[in-house]
């Protein structure tokens, strides 16, 4: 299934149904007088977050949404049929925008919660309701009002507790196999990760989490470079930021400055994401460089920030991180 985490879609509530000219005419009743029914209401247009959808893959196809209109009014005060109320279901996380002004309109961030995003248009007075003492026979009825419509951005952003950040290649995926039933493509080379990948982390009895690797970050993914522009949204929810630094023979450049690279991305994107509290794991450390590994190290113990060291594939230090990650989010919880 494709991951499709940001469209845009046309939506138009239903038109109220006109109302009806119409005069009572009955056997020994003359002069019956007006009795023509009012329309029905337009249908609205409502958004309901489901816990079954993952990706907005269907709204990149179907991006028209019309609900249907309310029917006329008729004779014998007979009131028009409310047109039916359309509704658009979407993965839990999504921000529904309003696409002109970009104004956040609802954030669907819990199970069947939803929105009415166009409301039906109010069907129109059948004549019955303009006869006067002076005005008895009243020949016209209401029309019925427009329904409204709009342009609407619907933006999906991953409900996970952890998040997994990191240049390319610095074991997210790896990790997440580890750590969850999660089983994302692996490869050895940049850019494997072409989604967000999520699991669910089960630790002590009837505990867990939800960890997402995000797609690897390289310089300029604030600007869109590389895939991290598409996908950085993903870790705006995220209570806690893991963040991989490879320290093996295979890694380029200079390890520190690697890792200051993602954070300086994340704080060009928004400057809160920065900030969030942050895990910093070596990872690959069996295959570690002594160099590299002394130097984050440094780094690290410089700025008082804790290191956790781990290998994915022999498992050594795993069970230290997930406690570690545990601790956080309940201490934070």
């Amino acid at each position: 299934m494709k991951f499709v985490d940001y469209v845009k879609v046309y939506v138009r509530s239903g038109h109220g149904g006109p109302g009806c000219v119409s005069f009572r005419r009955e056997k020994y009743i003359p002069k019956g007088g007006p009795d023509g029914g009012d329309g029905g209401k337009g249908g609205d247009i409502k958004i309901v977050a489901d816990p079954q959808l993952h990706t907005l893959l269907d709204h990149r196809y179907k991006k028209h949404y019309v609900a249907r209109n309310g029917q006329p009014g008729m004779g014998r005060k007979m009131h028009g049929k409310d047109g039916d109320d359309l509704l658009i279901s979407v993965p839990v996380g999504t921000m529904v925008k309003d696409a002109s002004t970009d104004e956040l309109i609802e954030d669907l961030d819990r199970d069947g919660k939803e929105v009415v995003v166009a409301v039906g248009g109010k069907g129109g007075r059948g004549n019955q309701h303009f006869a006067t003492s002076v005005r008895q026979v009243p020949r016209y009825a209401q029309p019925g009002l427009e329904g409204e419509e709009r342009n609407l951005i619907l933006e999906l952003k991953l409900i996970a507790d952890v998040g997994i950040i990191g240049l390319p290649n610095a074991g997210k995926s790896t990790l997440i196999s580890v750590i969850s039933a999660a089983r994302p493509k692996i490869a050895d080379y940049p850019f494997t990760t072409l989604v967000p990948n999520l699991g669910v982390v089960k630790y002590e009895e009837f505990k867990s989490f939800v960890i997402a690797d995000i797609p690897g970050l390289i310089e300029g993914a604030h600007k869109g470079a590389g895939l991290g522009h598409q996908f950085l949204r993903h870790v705006e929810r995220t209570t806690l930021l893991v963040h991989l630094v490879d320290v093996s023979d295979m890694t380029t450049g200079d390890v520190v400055e690697n890792y200051e690279s993602v954070n300086i991305e994340l704080r060009k994107y928004a400057g809160e994401l920065a900030d969030k509290k942050q895990i910093v794991v070596v990872s690959k450390k069996d295959i570690s460089n002594n160099d590299k590994l002394e130097a984050i190290r440094k780094h690290c113990k410089d700025k008082g920030l804790k290191l956790l060291e781990i290998s994915a594939a022999t498992h050594t230090g795993i069970d230290e991180l997930v406690n570690e990650i545990a601790y956080l989010i309940e201490k934070d919880g």
